[in-house]
């Protein structure tokens, strides 16, 4: 039925969606298209999306999975690329189980969508693998299917949901339940996904369930199962499928680029289940270390997904917009077109040096493309026109100036661009915060808030006055501002908040590990170029990034926050005493003294580094317990040094001196029982 069926409705409630902005015949009207979706507004939609998606992943979905990405969600994308709804995991809080912290961050994958994009990251590749000695023929490649299942992750004693990449709910059920792991493998090989063979579907329970992925949740959601679901587990046609165990192709940087067209057509048909690309991963361990990894991806792997349209469009209008750095980014207005399932009606130019030398304005003609669901983009202007460069700031009307390729506000006090995108900026990246987004940072400033700080010093008389009618909305306020500095947040994030350019969440923690978080004001250019990715003209915008927010920055920690340090890696440790100073060192397994992040940031503090995977390279793994069978026979067949976890914490006993200042959240102390 294409309405909200009870059934559905106890699903909404489950997952605590509340509707405020759809009436449940608008939502009718939607899924049977009586309604148009380019007619709602953005908040409409999002509410139609957090429903679409809450039934879907409770088996029920009130739209297809194909309308929900092609239609909704891209149509969500091309109005505002980056509502919060889009950065972030889709939820599953429609399953039943507790809420557990995941025992390594589930990430997600960079996508690329063209061979030119993949031969690019190659390239970048290359730079990376030269600065640690090897040239592109040393260069190790594995390639595998990407599977389009259920996500979860098997640390051996339990099986979580990926959840929101940090957080997840315990799903071990389902291996009571008799799900194998694919190939007969044994329990504890980490990240995989919940999958089905196509053809056992198509046979047996395509006239059940709608798709694949309808019948993936009915085994993690259902008290009972259903007897086609307990079949097909009997069958082994449902199984939990490691990546560590997939089919790959493996080889050299250059062989993989020579046979790519072939290498990528083999893989990708490689299994009898869904399959929406291939993930390509750089498997020397020296290189994964250097390139590391961002909030959101590992930059040593990356999803390969061909998928690009194009479209020859009619440039309506060139609009500026002022960012919280001051630039002004130019937006194209462009005539409603269809491209990969959503209407486009504007795409961002890079900059006005590209308006101005490309010629794009009004009447202009570009080619449009857009790989997959992703932002689109201009490919190349076609027709050219007189462009229109603004001489002043959308937004507070100063005069604008040149610097480099982009035009620059440089009213940093008093243009309200600059300043609610700023505290905009400040919530979004702090996290563990609702209800501060643009339309609430918009009424704040209108009534004179112009810092987080006055944010912070906010009463619920004062938000009322404000227009925040409903006592139970300010309320809400002042509690998300609450919580937000009783919840533990990480130096690094905290920093990172107040937007230093060149100060993004990767480069704050890394300057953390070298510098005392009391200290970093007081740091000259020179200490800070001593730093690792901080090259001299680095070291000078922080510095004067530095001293423009310390009185802001030291006003806000002092209201109170919950801010736990980063393993400090040169606070007066003598690292020659350390044992495990320069190692490479893996952690797999349960741990029982704490974390495995806990450990890492311990051993990272006494001088190691932190392997993921077991290479050549491994000087040191450490086990807990319920370890996967892959790593252990892999170290065993390198010959690397095994050690459990007592006997880890015996070794590094020994260090002589204990690092300061290294809040970890737990203390790490050795266990009675070996494994």
């Amino acid at each position: 039925m294409n309405e909200l069926t009870e059934e559905r409705r106890l699903i909404l409630s489950k997952a605590g969606i509340v509707l405020k902005h759809l009436t449940e015949e608008q939502i009718t009207s939607l899924i049977n298209r009586n309604l148009d979706p380019e007619s709602i507004t953005e908040n409409q939609l999002v509410e139609f999306v957090q429903v679409a998606n809450a039934t879907y992943r409770a088996g029920n979905p009130i739209i297809s999975d194909a309308e929900y990405d092609l239609t909704f969600l891209a149509d969500l994308r091309s109005r505002n690329p980056n509502h919060p709804y889009l950065k972030s995991v889709e939820p599953e809080s429609a399953f039943e189980g507790k809420t557990v912290e995941l025992p390594v961050q589930m990430l997600s994958t960079e996508k690329k969508y063209s061979k030119k994009e993949v031969i690019k990251w190659i390239k970048s590749i290359d730079k990376v693998a030269k600065d640690v000695g090897l040239d592109l023929e040393r260069v190790e490649i594995r390639v595998t299917p990407k599977l389009d299942g259920f996500a979860a992750y098997d640390d051996g004693e339990r099986l979580y949901t990926r959840g929101d990449g940090r957080t997840g709910t315990d799903i071990s059920r389902v291996f009571d339940r008799g799900l194998p792991v694919a190939n007969d493998g044994k329990r504890g090989q980490g990240a995989g996904e919940i999958v089905v063979t196509k053809s056992y579907f198509e046979k047996h329970l395509a006239e059940k369930f709608d798709n694949t992925r309808n019948f993936q949740a009915s085994i993690i959601r259902e008290k009972t199962l259903d007897p086609s679901v307990e079949l097909a587990i009997k069958n082994k046609a449902a199984v939990f499928f490691p990546f560590a165990s997939l089919p790959s192709w493996e080889g050299g940087a250059n062989e993989f680029l020579e046979q790519f067209d072939d290498i990528i057509n083999t893989v990708w048909n490689s299994v009898d289940y869904d399959v929406d690309g291939v993930i390509i991963e750089v498997t020397n361990d020296s290189i994964k270390s250097h390139l590391g990894a961002t909030r959101h991806h590992h930059r040593w792997q990356i999803a390969f997904k061909e998928n690009t349209e194009k479209a020859i469009v009619k440039v309506l209008d060139v609009h500026p917009h002022t960012s919280r750095s001051g630039r002004v980014n130019p937006v194209a207005e462009l005539e409603a077109t269809r491209l990969s399932g959503a209407t486009i009606r504007s795409v961002t130019v890079h900059h006005y040096k590209m308006v101005k030398d490309k010629k794009i304005g009004p009447g202009a003609v570009i080619e449009l493309i857009r790989s997959g669901l992703v932002i689109p983009k201009i490919e190349k202007v076609i027709e050219t026109v007189d462009p229109k460069i603004p001489e002043n700031c959308p937004s507070c009307d100063s005069k604008l100036i040149w610097e480099n390729d982009y035009l620059l506000c440089t009213n940093t006090t008093d243009c309200p661009a600059q300043i609610e995108n700023t505290l905009e900026h400040f919530f979004k990246t702090i996290k563990h915060i609702d209800g501060f987004g643009p339309q609430t940072i918009k009424t704040l400033y209108k009534h004179g808030i112009k810092t987080v700080y006055d944010i912070y010093t906010l009463d619920k008389p004062r938000l009322i006055d404000m227009g925040f009618s409903e006592k139970k909305v300010a309320q809400n306020l002042l509690d998300q501002l609450s919580r937000s500095r009783s919840v533990p947040i990480e130096d690094w994030r905290f920093l990172a908040a107040f937007g230093v350019y060149r100060m993004g969440p990767g480069m704050c923690e890394r300057l953390l590990e070298h510098f005392h978080f009391e200290d970093i004001f007081r740091l000259t250019e020179e200490k800070i170029a001593t730093v690792e990715g901080f090259a001299k003209i680095t070291a000078t915008a922080v510095v004067s990034g530095l001293n423009r927010i310390e009185q802001r920055f030291w006003a806000l920690h002092n209201l109170g926050f919950n801010i736990q340090r980063t393993a400090h890696i040169t606070d007066g440790l003598e690292l020659e005493n350390s044992p495990i100073a320069g190692k490479l060192i893996v952690f797999t397994g349960s741990m029982k003294s704490g974390s495995r992040d806990e450990m890492k940031k311990q051993a990272k503090a006494l001088g190691a580094k932190i392997g993921s995977s077991i290479t050549g390279k491994t000087n040191l793994l450490v086990i807990g317990e319920n370890v996967g069978i892959v790593k252990l026979e892999e170290a065993k067949k390198l010959n690397i040094n095994i050690v459990t976890e007592d006997k880890y914490l015996e070794l590094i006993s020994k260090t002589q001196k204990e690092p300061s200042h290294m809040d970890t959240g737990k203390d790490i102390k050795p266990q009675l029982k070996l494994f």
